[in-house]
């Protein structure tokens, strides 16, 4: 199997993801439009410095938020323009974190499928507040296809990540959360066939 270049000899991050980002698309069946593909590769490039998920303060303080006060914050501000961005950036965090951090979330308190409801509705939100038709065409297709995108930036991880084993155990608490496409092929590589007759969201 062809290996990714390291990332650490590249000199365009985006160059890089670009060809991350079409391969895991096309692994996935995801069609987005050409926008809605940049878009994910602009992100995987901005947040490849972890700095870049979390907001600061007047002092320029990071301020490590929950995802619930970032949408609240959002809702209460006056100005839709400020309104969208901040909407926008809780999607960011949301979808960036769902995907690539995703096996991490594990061991915290709330588990990937927060993450994929409070980007979805962010998302939405954003573009329910801008007047540019792109734009709501952009945060429209990142809020309805956005558990598929999770997948993608999941599959990245993968290949981009030194892990070594996958935990079947989580992969199939994942695949009863979400019906990730990834979860079940990793279950069926291992030999483990999901059943579908499982109710979605069963702990």
């Amino acid at each position: 199997m062809k290996q990714p270049p390291r990332l650490s000899l590249v000199i365009r991050p985006e160059e890089f993801f670009h060809e991350l980002v079409t391969e895991a698309l096309g692994n996935r069946k995801v069609r987005p439009q050409p926008e809605t593909e940049f878009y994910l590769v602009r992100l995987l490039s901005r947040f490849m410095n972890t700095d870049s998920l979390y907001r600061r303060d007047g002092e320029g303080h990071v301020r490590d938020e929950p995802l619930v006060l970032m949408l609240q914050e959002a809702f209460e501000e006056d100005a839709p323009g400020v309104q969208s961005t901040l909407f926008r950036q809780v999607g960011d965090v949301s979808l960036y974190t769902a995907g690539y951090f995703q096996d991490s979330l594990a061991r915290k308190l709330v588990d990937v499928d927060y993450y994929i409801d409070m980007g979805g509705k962010a998302y939405r939100q954003a573009a329910a507040r801008v007047e540019e038709r792109p734009l709501q065409s952009l945060y429209e297709e990142l809020a309805e296809k956005f558990a598929a995108f999770v997948d993608v930036l999941a599959e990245i991880s993968d290949k981009t990540s030194s892990r070594k084993e996958v935990d079947l155990l989580r992969q199939y608490e994942l695949w009863v959360r979400t019906r990730s496409e990834r979860a079940a092929k990793a279950l069926q590589e291992a030999g483990i066939l999901p059943n579908p007759s499982v109710k979605k969201g069963l702990q």
